[in-house]
């Protein structure tokens, strides 16, 4: 049975239940395009009227864009109706010289300066910006966002997790205790961060982004297998691999937020190929794929407009036979153990 958006499933050893599928509000921030704001706003009002129920943003989306749009339209909701996660690690500044900024790789979004700090005082500073941001006065979980290698130059990672383990887990862990937030994780982009970032500290969930999708399980065997044994719960960031399973194979598509390799192409064009004799939409196998998974809680695609909402819900409630998953694997398109929907390995 495909999943329903009423399906809650619980976060580690926590009280959360988050539901199982979100709305990842990254693209408000204009990282591909530009957004215009009643395109925002109509948008998030498409899937609060569909039923969705959680949403998750970050100060890095726009650099505040997102989490300004996200809360602008969330503040006039009842706040006991939804749930609300954002990210720590960035505080945000205004630039020295604000008219030649570079914004990017946004397009749009807000001339803000980003710094790192994953110390005591940079987290809570992060939490603190956030809620003025979203106007709203509580968060109910925390993402300790991007500590990984490729966002940081090697003295300077060294010195942020050493900040974070000395004093920045202090910081989430007080504000769990007050009752402040209900729980806290940390955001990952790659297997070797799940594995070897992640694990350094005690978390109730991860943030996956890539290293688990159609396209990919380079983390089913050690990372997931490790946040199975600590009892995280994992979140799916990045469903469609941040564009090219729910695009389709073709032109200017995108992999890892940057332009689809040929060899990602040629293994999106071959998944097709086996979506195409099982009548088999490809957004659709995408999200069930990783929510079949038994340490994932919830997955979080997102949208820049209405009808994308409407589109992935179809994909979450369409049925798919259990021929199609024993195919994918019969063709060694996914992994022979990956967990799917027909609950057959």
């Amino acid at each position: 049975m495909a999943p329903r958006l009423s399906d809650r499933r619980r976060i580690g050893e926590t009280g959360l239940e988050l539901p199982v599928f979100g709305f990842g509000a990254a693209h408000l921030g204009e990282l591909y395009a530009r957004v215009e704001e009643s395109r925002s706003h109509a948008t998030l009002q498409s899937a609060w009227d569909a039923g969705i129920r959680y949403f998750d943003t970050a100060p890095w989306y726009g650099r505040g864009l997102s989490e300004h749009r996200l809360g602008g339209f969330l503040r006039t909701q009842p706040r006991d109706q939804f749930l609300l996660t954002t990210k720590v690690g960035r505080t945000l500044k205004r630039p020295a010289n604000p008219a030649q900024f570079d914004r990017s790789p946004w397009v749009g979004g807000l001339n803000f300066e980003v710094v790192f700090d994953y110390s005591y005082d940079g987290i809570m500073r992060s939490y603190e910006q956030a809620m003025q941001r979203l106007a709203i006065d509580t968060i109910d979980a925390l993402v300790i966002h991007d500590l990984e290698a490729a966002y940081h130059a090697p003295d300077a990672f060294a010195a942020h997790q050493r900040d974070l383990v000395a004093s920045g887990m202090k910081a989430l862990e007080e504000l769990k205790a007050a009752g402040d937030i209900k729980a806290y994780g940390m955001g990952v982009n790659t297997s070797e961060a799940l594995e070897k970032v992640a694990s350094q500290v005690q978390l109730d969930f991860a943030l996956v982004a890539m290293p688990y999708t159609l396209l990919d399980q380079s983390s089913l065997y050690a990372g997931l297998k490790t946040c199975i044994d600590n009892k995280t719960s994992v979140i799916i960031g990045a469903p469609f691999a941040s564009g090219i399973l729910v695009t389709g194979s073709g032109a200017d598509t995108k992999y890892g937020y940057d332009n689809a390799p040929a060899a990602i192409q040629q293994k999106v064009r071959d998944i097709e190929a086996v979506c195409a004799d099982h009548s088999v939409g490809l957004p659709a196998a995408a999200l069930q794929f990783v929510l079949a998974h038994p340490a994932v809680a919830a997955v979080i695609p997102g949208a820049a407009r209405p009808e994308e909402v409407t589109q992935n819900i179809a994909s979450l409630q369409a049925q798919i036979p259990s021929a199609f998953w024993a195919d994918l694997k019969a063709k060694s398109l996914i992994d022979p153990q990956a967990p799917t929907p027909s609950g057959s390995n």
